[in-house]
């Protein structure tokens, strides 16, 4: 019951958010559609979160679909926003502890969290263990650097380099250990 209604609001939240897009238009609407429609095909699941995201060092505006499948994992697939097309596709784990990271770790939470935080000071709001399609382990940082500015920094398990790095524009729903 409650995973329907958290469902039923994040896809409402969705649809309004989807037309109130300022800068987007119609095709903003059509897109994130595309989006949700394909990460749907790769994954089934219940829609948890959505962000939209600026990818710093691709130049790619893009939704960061969060899907929760029958088995209680969560996937994040990343979709442009210009093409409506899945480039990514990352399975969380709930700590560093899970085998699937562990395995790959060698960089621990603290030393990753010191490089994301060299390169964008401010204060860490969240952390996630990810594993990438290709086995890699990665830590994803959520910092919060001032109002409407949040970055998303992705680091390396195995060699504490950072991989990837996002402007989180917004986002819809919640994180399953967001209070």
């Amino acid at each position: 019951m409650i995973k329907t209604t958290i469902t039923a609001s994040v896809l409402a939240a969705l649809f309004f958010a989807s037309t109130a897009m300022a800068g987007h238009g119609h095709h903003g609407h059509d897109m994130l559609n595309a989006c949700l429609k394909a990460a749907s095909a790769i994954k089934d699941g219940y829609y948890a979160k959505v962000e939209y995201l600026s990818m710093t060092q691709k130049g790619v505006e893009t939704y960061e679909i969060e899907i929760h499948d029958k088995n209680g994992t969560e996937w994040e697939l990343m979709c442009d926003s210009t093409t409506g097309t899945i480039y990514e596709v990352e399975r969380e784990v709930n700590s560093p502890d899970d085998p699937l990271f562990k395995k790959r770790m060698k960089v621990d939470r603290e030393a990753a969290s010191k490089a994301a935080l060299e390169l964008y000071p401010g204060k860490l709001v969240h952390t996630e263990y990810e594993i990438e399609a290709n086995g890699a382990a990665s830590y994803e940082f959520d910092i919060y650097d001032r109002p409407g500015t949040t970055y998303k920094v992705e680091v390396d398990a195995s060699s504490g380099e950072i991989v990837e790095v996002a402007i989180e524009k917004w986002d819809i729903g919640r994180e399953t250990d967001e209070e």
